[in-house]
């Protein structure tokens, strides 16, 4: 059970290895989905390619958008690029190294799709089989245009009568797959030239600017992780200091039912301090438009010049009690 306990908090922590196990399932998915699916042409001229292009292209965007909207840094990343200056500029190459990243994730899973798609030939030979020339093909010389139109539309469909077991839709057939599985083929042989071109000659740049983008949006990314911890931290504590200050205004009522309510003052000022003075909405609400607006500068040597906001409030309380550490998550990775 420790051990389980040990693996959720790791990928808790790591939000890149998350996104890449979220990557890999949308790939896999994306291969069961298509060879689950009942690929069925229309076998009409005016059809079969509207059907063969879509269902080869729109399900790669429905999973690229999936990408998207999975990937927890997709959000980060827009909050960063719109934010206000405020006392903390804005760095580009962070944004764009973001933004680089969360593409090349949420591409995986389409050209998985793709590639699967070309590889089988299926929506090739559906899309393009009315578009060959008749005259290349035996079968198909000696009838009218649109006869052969109408023959080379029912070509994907085997079953068909006029078709079935015919030497001339057989050749159609392994023509376009063959130039489905070739085009498939060199995709994914482009793609792997590519991938080892980057990997083997990044330590031929600088890396300095590589390793700073990369340090700094991890850094917003566990900021932003923090910062929702310690409101939910603090809107706990809020919630439970509003809910004994009712039981409070009702305890004679209480009393003639037999409750036992806690004395007065009892854990007031352990609370007191978890909210650090932050007692009221219009407190909390400040607060936030505070940080969204005029985020601290990412200079902790002015960590003992403080906000206006909280200039007369009492030091956090973990800053020098150690027992509190393990309610806040200890991010060591960047």
């Amino acid at each position: 059970m420790d051990r389980f306990r040990m693996i959720f908090q790791y990928f808790q922590s790591n939000s890149e290895s998350v996104m890449n196990g979220i990557c890999g399932l949308l790939a896999l998915a994306s291969v069961k989905m298509y060879t689950s699916f009942d690929f069925s042409c229309p076998c009409l001229p005016q059809y079969n390619m509207a059907y063969g292009l879509g269902i080869m292209f729109v399900p790669p965007i429905i999973l690229f958008l999936c990408g998207l909207i999975l990937n927890r840094q997709s959000l980060v990343m827009l909050e960063e690029w719109r934010r206000p200056p405020g006392h903390r500029k804005k760095d580009l190459a962070v944004i764009r190294y973001m933004c680089s990243s969360i593409m090349q994730r949420a591409m995986v899973a389409p050209v998985v799709w793709i590639i699967v798609t070309l590889l089988d030939g299926k929506c090739l030979i559906c899309a393009f089989s009315g578009s060959m020339d008749p005259q290349k093909f035996v079968g198909f010389a000696n009838v009218s245009t649109v006869q052969a139109q109408q023959l080379l539309a029912k070509v994907p469909c085997k079953d068909e009568e006029l078709m079935r077991n015919t030497t001339s839709r057989k050749a159609v057939t392994r023509y376009l797959r063959c130039w489905s599985q070739a085009l498939g083929w060199s995709i994914l042989l482009i793609l792997i030239i590519a991938a080892f071109l980057a990997r083997w000659l990044r330590p031929c740049f600088n890396q300095a600017t590589l390793l700073q983008a990369r340090h700094w949006s991890n850094y917003i990314d566990i900021e932003q992780k923090i910062f929702e911890e310690t409101c939910c931290e603090h809107s706990r504590l809020f919630a439970h200091k509003c809910i004994l200050h009712f039981f409070e205004s009702m305890r004679q009522e209480l009393k003639l039912h037999s409750f036992s309510l806690p004395r007065e003052g009892e854990g007031d000022e352990e609370g007191e301090d978890l909210l650090q003075g932050i007692t009221d909405q219009d407190q909390v609400n400040k607060l936030l438009k505070t940080w969204y607006y005029e985020k601290p500068p990412l200079d902790v040597s002015q960590a003992h010049q403080r906000h206006p906001l909280v200039r007369e409030r009492s030091p956090l309380p973990w800053a020098d009690n150690t027992s509190t550490h393990s309610k806040f998550p200890q991010h060591t990775n960047v």
